[in-house]
């Protein structure tokens, strides 16, 4: 289940607009800072991104399901939040966190997410990464009009 102040700040970003991959992004900072509290370990930082990801779909935020893109997956097609309504039995729960508690702590290391997110956006092509920087850059130009000291580190 998620923490409280998770799912209060991923109704704000639903309340401000942002989009299901912001809201959802809140579940997956929840679960990097899990695993580096030692709550539980993660194999890779894909499945500790995985993990977050899977607690957005069940609080019900509106992320597609993961696997194919399309939505006439026959396993996915008979509803929209139908992963919200399933529950798994206590002692399934109790064997997956027993696992996860066995892993290590180092996927969720700024090394390892670093390394991650490199690789994943070498996939997109660059023309695709251009887009996104120049849209990064936006933001920052935007927020720090709002905000002088916004973006600054201590």
């Amino acid at each position: 289940m998620p923490e409280k102040e998770t799912l209060e700040r991923a109704n704000q970003d639903k309340r401000e607009g942002k989009s299901p991959s912001t809201q959802a992004g809140e579940f997956v900072r929840e679960e990097i800072e899990h695993i580096r509290h030692g709550v539980h370990g993660a194999r890779s930082a894909k499945q500790a991104i995985a993990i977050g990801l899977s607690k957005a779909r069940r609080a019900g935020i509106d992320i597609p399901p993961a696997g194919k893109k399309s939505e006439s997956n026959s396993r996915h097609s008979f509803g929209k939040n139908h992963l919200a309504d399933r529950r798994s039995s206590p002692k399934r729960a109790r064997a997956s966190l027993r696992a996860l508690r066995r892993e290590g702590k180092a996927s969720a290391s700024k090394k390892a997410l670093s390394r991650f997110s490199k690789a994943s956006s070498k996939k997109r092509g660059a023309v695709n990464r251009s887009r996104a920087a120049a849209k990064a850059a936006r933001t920052r130009a935007r927020t720090r009009s709002k905000n002088p000291r916004a973006g600054t580190r201590p």
